[in-house]
C-alpha cells in the first residue's frame, strides 16, 4: 500500500487539518502502515512544476496530479482525502 502525499503528514493550522495528514492518520488509526511517498509540487502548476516521481505516478493512476492518493497492493486506487478516510474506516487492517 502506497500513500502519495505532498510534503508530509504533519499537523497544520488549516481548519479541518491538512488532507494528506487526514488520509495518513485515518489509515494508521485503521491499523494500516502505508508506504508514504512524498510527491513535492503543487498540482495547479502543471506538469513542468510537478515532475517528481510521485506526482507522475499519481497522474498515471488518476489522471490528476492532486494528492493524497492511495495505491493498494492489488492495484486499486483511492483518490482524495475524504475517499481515503472513508476507505480506511470501512477496511480496517
Amino acid at each position: 500500500m502506497k500513500l502519495y502525499v505532498c510534503w508530509g503528514t504533519f499537523p497544520t493550522p488549516r481548519p479541518g487539518g491538512h488532507p494528506c495528514a487526514n488520509a495518513y492518520h485515518a489509515l494508521k488509526d485503521a491499523g494500516h502502515d502505508p508506504e508514504v511517498i512524498k510527491s513535492y509540487g503543487f498540482a495547479p502548476l502543471g506538469a513542468a512544476l510537478n515532475a517528481t516521481g510521485g506526482r507522475r505516478r499519481v497522474h498515471e493512476l488518476t489522471g490528476s496530479r492532486w494528492v493524497p492518493a492511495l495505491e493498494l497492493d492489488d492495484g486499486t486506487v483511492v483518490a482524495d482525502s475524504r475517499e481515503i478516510v472513508g476507505w480506511a474506516g470501512a477496511n480496517p487492517a
